[in-house]
């Protein structure tokens, strides 16, 4: 489905409807949210490709919702620095195509989720009270910096923390306070960096943050993909609730087994287990647990 030479790197795993149930049942996963991963559907000027591809894989999303009741749900694929072409696809997500939500990527060439050429489709997704979840690519910053070390390893994590940050500090956060963002991997980096960014935002004297970032930090929820050693969970922990906290594999590039024994080895009393991996889900996507 991709043009050529629009992926940089390796091509990822292999992905199939079947492939994905088959990994769902061996890790005891009862539902899985489907979303696009990077480079997504933006590729810097061609409007009617991001908006024709976008349709296509909302499309192609919904009608494995439909034909797998209860096993998958969708978040819908848009790109916001096309702003009319974003608030087409949302009306169309939601009222057509009855997604769960939108995927969004941290960063999009230069622009981070804080850019204020979002606001309208910030609008809209919070009027509507959206579930927004962010996913890391590659930032064009920083690519190849480090002989032998994929972006995976390092400017994933980090362009999660970028973006958060800029969503915080923008105003973004507290301008739109009824999108209900969840971020990806634990939240990057951003648990081992909240004394930096009070700091920053005490030098600064933030007007928008009187109580400093900590707060709209600890609004948002971060899912445990690839965010589930015990040194991972506990600064997530320290930074946010129970509540905050959602179940994530990563899959296909990674299973449910590795988060699965995250959760097993960190020995989370039994309520906050169950809550991690089922009850805080349905309150934020209750179509969910109807189904």
């Amino acid at each position: 489905m991709m043009a050529p030479g629009r992926r940089a790197g390796a091509p990822p795993p292999k992905w199939s409807p079947a492939a994905s149930l088959e990994e769902m049942d061996k890790s005891g996963i009862a539902t899985a949210i489907l979303s696009i991963a990077q480079p997504g559907v933006w590729y810097g000027n061609n409007v009617e490709e991001a908006r024709g591809l976008a349709r296509q894989l909302n499309e192609y999303g919904a009608k494995l919702v439909r034909d797998y009741p209860g096993r998958f749900g969708l978040f819908a694929v848009i790109a916001p620095p096309d702003a009319q072409g974003s608030l087409r696809e949302i009306e169309y997500a939601f009222d057509t195509l009855n997604a769960d939500g939108i995927g969004l990527l941290t960063s999009y060439q230069d622009k981070y989720l804080g850019d204020p050429s979002f606001a309208p489709v910030y609008e809209e997704l919070n009027r509507r009270k959206a579930v927004v979840y962010v996913h890391p690519t590659t930032p064009d910053c920083c690519r190849g910096l480090v002989p032998g070390i994929p972006p995976a390893s390092i400017e994933y994590a980090t362009d999660s923390t970028r973006t958060i940050a800029h969503v915080v500090f923008s105003g973004t956060a507290t301008r739109f306070p009824d999108i209900r963002w969840i971020f990806s991997h634990s939240g990057g980096t951003l648990p081992f960096l909240t004394g930096r960014f009070i700091r920053l935002a005490e030098e600064r004297k933030q007007t928008n943050l009187p109580n400093g970032p900590l707060p709209e930090f600890r609004k948002f929820h971060y899912e445990l993909a690839q965010g589930n050693t015990p040194g991972q969970i506990a600064a997530l922990l320290k930074m946010v609730s129970i509540s905050q906290v959602l179940y994530g594999t990563d899959y296909p590039f990674r299973d449910g087994a590795e988060v699965n024994r995250g959760i097993a080895d960190w020995g989370f009393a039994a309520d906050d287990q169950r809550a991690i991996e089922r009850d805080n889900a349905f309150k934020l996507l209750p179509r969910l647990k109807a189904g």
